[in-house]
């Protein structure tokens, strides 16, 4: 009965023992995850907050050898100085259009194409799917070649038109809205179509509202892509007036003898960077949760 009793006690202290190691275990694995993210936040971070403290500098300070990590005289002229100097008014709106436009064309086409490849029967549909989506595989530098010597035979250069047009259509944005299109039961299209609703109304009123997260993700990957271009502008609007946002700061800020006044230049860079942060801040849920509905079948 003791040797019993004594087996009992013993076992129950090596559950405890085990118990306590995994709690132990499991504590410190969760304060090294915590530690290791804490720790690439603020390498990320980092240059954000020297992009910050750098605009907020004296030019005399911010060349000093030793760098300082806080400004000894906050200068908060240095946005208003980088909004006239450089003209952002009119970059901002140059941009904001070109982004608005393409935007809403992209989405057109790709709603359209989307549904097309996703629902309707037409001959050949697998083949000129499988077609587009091996144009993914050139290389973009190509199709920048061949769209500036269409765009010049087309008289095009120095318009609008050109920043518009040769973009429009994104074979991975078809893609992906017509996988999220394919996870609606085709049943409902079946139905629809019984009840004598048009393609038009039914993917008004059921496919759209359904894959909300994706289009919201697909605007707004095609608003920052405006909004970054730099190559393609350089080449074929390089002119005042159709500068955008990425090509008129990158003189703007250097006088006659060469040299730059990088604290000013800073604060501009903070202002163009302030809208697309702000868009990721409050939208970042639906770009990762319309991406990981386009990839799950079923």
């Amino acid at each position: 009965m003791s040797n019993t009793k004594t087996m009992n006690v013993m076992q129950e202290r090596d559950v405890r023992t085990r118990t306590i190691g995994q709690k132990i275990f499991k504590v410190l694995g969760k304060t090294g995850t915590y530690i290791f993210l804490l720790v690439m936040a603020l390498i990320i971070l980092f240059p954000f907050y020297w992009m910050i403290i750098s605009s907020l500098k004296t030019l005399a300070e911010y060349r000093q050898a030793v760098p300082t990590f806080w400004p000894r005289q906050i200068m908060w002229g240095n946005y208003a100085e980088a909004f006239t100097k450089a003209n952002l008014g009119d970059l901002f709106m140059n941009t904001l259009y070109v982004g608005l436009v393409s935007t809403v064309l992209s989405l057109v086409i790709t709603v359209l194409s989307a549904f097309a490849f996703a629902r309707l029967e037409f001959k050949g549909k697998e083949t000129l799917f499988g077609a587009l989506l091996a144009t993914m595989m050139i290389p973009g530098e190509l199709f920048t070649i061949t769209n500036y010597i269409t765009v010049n035979n087309l008289g095009w250069m120095h318009t609008f038109t050109a920043l518009i047009v040769p973009f429009l259509v994104s074979v991975f944005y078809i893609y992906l809205l017509r996988q999220n299109f394919m996870q609606i039961p085709n049943e409902l299209y079946l139905a629809a179509k019984v009840d004598g609703t048009s393609d038009i109304k039914y993917l008004w009123k059921v496919m759209i509202p359904l894959a909300l997260p994706t289009l919201i993700s697909i605007t707004i990957l095609k608003m920052m892509g405006a909004w970054n271009s730099y190559i393609w502008p350089k080449l074929v609007a390089n002119d005042a007036a159709h500068q955008m946002i990425t090509n008129g700061l990158r003189n703007a800020f250097t006088d006659t003898t060469g040299q730059a006044n990088y604290p000013v230049q800073m604060a501009a860079v903070a202002i163009v960077s302030a809208p697309l942060f702000l868009v990721f801040l409050c939208l970042r849920k639906y770009i990762m949760q319309g991406v990981s509905r386009s990839g799950i079948k079923g």
